[in-house]
């Protein structure tokens, strides 16, 4: 199969995977916050990073956002899928080009770690300037966007940090646990039918 095709064979494939994970688990974490839900839609993500790189995860992130904030999580809107678009963002970008300079086991850990750090610091960020404008029915009430920043200002260190480092470092503790055994089947194709003359892929070292 040509290289190419599977490539995108194979994203499509990761986006999927990543949706169907959100359908099946989700659920919340902090009981003061329902709405912040844990879900796995990032580990095919990261596996899709560290296959093909940073800006092969970034694609892949606005896709299922895209495609998850319209179908399985079309509750949360908008906001929704930007916040995801934004977290997961800032984690493929940041593990995605670690990985790709220092690309062993420990670059491999250096990456995920450093990416589950830049993300709880992001949406740290994102919370606190952008959530007050998406929970402000009128914008122009500069009182009530105030109150609503306060409101979440209360909750950045009990609810949105912990949730953020616990939601990032589960999937990346997983993305590092079955990368090397998905890659080999899904993203080298050890399972794809062998076309004559084309030599297969390698695994990664």
């Amino acid at each position: 199969m040509n290289e190419k095709v599977r490539k995108l064979v194979t994203m499509a494939m990761l986006a999927a995977l990543s949706i169907v994970l959100v359908y099946v688990i989700h659920f919340p974490i902090f009981p003061a916050a329902s709405f912040l839900e844990y879900d796995p839609a990032d580990i095919p993500i990261l596996i899709g990073t560290f296959a093909y790189g940073p800006l092969a995860g970034v694609l892949l992130t606005v896709v299922v956002s895209v495609i998850q904030g319209m179908t399985v999580s079309s509750g949360s809107g908008l906001m929704g899928i930007a916040m995801h678009i934004f977290a997961t963002s800032i984690l493929v970008l940041v593990a995605g080009n670690i990985y790709r300079v220092k690309h062993t086991k420990k670059g491999a850990v250096l990456a995920l770690i450093c990416g589950v750090l830049a993300m709880t610091a992001g949406m740290v960020v994102f919370n606190y300037f952008i959530t007050p404008y998406f929970i402000t029915p009128d914008l122009a009430d500069t009182a009530a966007v105030a109150a609503n920043r306060e409101f979440v200002k209360t909750l950045l260190v009990p609810v949105i940090v912990p949730f953020n480092l616990i939601k990032a470092g589960v999937n990346s503790v997983v993305t590092f646990l079955v990368y090397k055994t998905v890659s080999r089947h899904l993203v080298h194709g050890e399972n794809w039918k062998k076309e004559p003359g084309v030599k297969q892929a390698q695994p990664e070292q």
